[in-house]
């Protein structure tokens, strides 16, 4: 179990010296376009996440290692990688690096592009039952050969008495070996942007509601036979006649 950052104290951070720790920070992206309100929660998030990786390091040990989902290169080839995939935790890499921290391969480019190609197959959509029960077998089986491949490079470069990090995304299923100790890096940002994805969510799924309502609407007027549609325009002219006559005698009244 990942243990709380607030809740450690130097007396504390005794008990894991000679150990091997392993900080665990979640990989968060932007995209383009972005709206203005996400950029600004995510640049907070990726300043939070900064300041506790700093914290951690003062009582805990500083980082030695990196490793970073979808990066298969180590070294400084591996850096470059990063710069173009995630500018805001290459940021933080590239300080601890120059701390003397190392970027390691973690993740195997095979298995990594496999599980990718399988998880937009799944995106698309099917209308067979049967092929989206196999395409999600292989996901699944990809995913966890993946994940496999990345807590045996952590347990085979981590060393005793040494500190990382991993950026991973969330909902990763990586199980890492027992003798590590994990600290989850979970700035306060990271709710807020939880929240603001929710109701954006909720938001689109009513925004789509309506529309496609709307289209039904427009689908089902054009269905209707055209005496339908006089009798209808009939009967409006009816009561229109009958509340100007209405309006009539009430003036005269």
């Amino acid at each position: 179990m990942a243990e709380e950052l607030g809740k450690i104290e130097k007396p504390e951070a005794k008990k894991f010296e000679n150990k091997r720790k392993l900080y665990l920070v979640p990989l968060l992206y932007s995209w383009e376009d972005a709206p203005a309100e996400y950029v600004e929660k995510f640049s907070l998030y990726w300043q939070q996440a900064e300041e506790h990786i700093a914290s951690l390091e003062s009582k805990i040990g500083e980082v030695k290692r990196i490793y970073h989902e979808s990066i298969t290169i180590a070294g400084e080839e591996g850096l470059k990688v990063l710069q173009k995939l995630s500018p805001a935790s290459c940021k933080i890499t590239e300080e601890k690096c120059q701390s003397g921290a190392q970027v390691e391969a973690v993740e195997d480019a095979e298995l990594a592009e496999e599980n990718m190609d399988w998880e937009r197959h799944l995106l698309m959509g099917f209308i067979s039952r049967k092929v989206a029960q196999v395409i999600s077998d292989f996901f699944t089986e990809s995913m966890k050969k993946r994940y496999e491949h990345i807590a045996k490079i952590i347990d085979e470069t981590l060393k005793e008495d040494e500190a990382a990090l991993l950026f991973i995304r969330e909902g990763h299923r990586v199980q890492f070996p027992s003798d590590i100790e994990v600290f989850s890096v979970a700035p306060p940002a990271l709710d807020d942007i939880h929240r603001w994805l929710r109701e954006r969510s909720a938001a689109d799924e009513k925004s789509d509601r309506e529309a496609e309502k709307q289209t039904e609407e427009k689908a089902e007027e054009k269905s209707k036979p055209e005496a339908e549609k006089q009798t209808e325009e009939k009967a409006e002219t009816t009561e229109d006649k009958t509340d100007k006559k209405s309006d009539k005698k009430d003036k005269s009244s």
